[in-house]
């Protein structure tokens, strides 16, 4: 067997070993769906989730962001429809911001430490609230349906 052979044969298993050491948020930087993460503070959080493959791309990643916020709005005859450019305020349990942002899409993903936070989400001039609490190495999903 000649070296290129080997190489050929060991390439698969190396690239999944690969993509299994540099984790889930390093694949999810490759992909060119996703709209950038940023960062407030020490929160890290990604807003978008506009067309077709963007949302796709931020559900698959979804899981790995302890809070997924997620924004729709009931339109007539019953249905839902996801919505975008709404304000967003997270505060901790002592009541102190730790993000304030305009969402670029129906969805926002952010990296919070586990605690209980209150969400405040506006569209419209029409104010939500909602209250989630993070466990440690738990995802939680909260939507808000004008």
């Amino acid at each position: 067997m000649n070296a290129t052979h080997v190489f050929r044969q060991m390439l698969p298993a190396t690239l999944v070993a690969l993509g299994l050491a540099l984790g889930p948020a390093a694949m999810a930087a490759q992909n060119p769906n996703l709209p950038p993460e940023k960062s407030q503070g020490t929160v890290v959080y990604r807003s978008g989730g506009i067309g077709e493959d963007e949302s796709m791309a931020m559900r698959k990643i979804a899981a790995n962001y302890p809070l997924e916020l997620e924004f729709v709005q009931k339109v007539p005859g019953g249905h839902q429809e996801y919505v975008a450019d709404q304000d967003v305020v997270i505060k901790d349990h002592a009541a102190r911001t730790v993000l304030h942002t305009r969402v670029g899409g129906p969805f926002l993903l952010a990296r919070l430490p586990a605690g209980r936070y209150t969400i405040a989400a506006t569209l419209d001039g029409k104010s939500l609230e909602r209250v989630a609490t993070l466990e440690p190495r738990q995802h939680e999903r909260v939507v808000f349906t004008w």
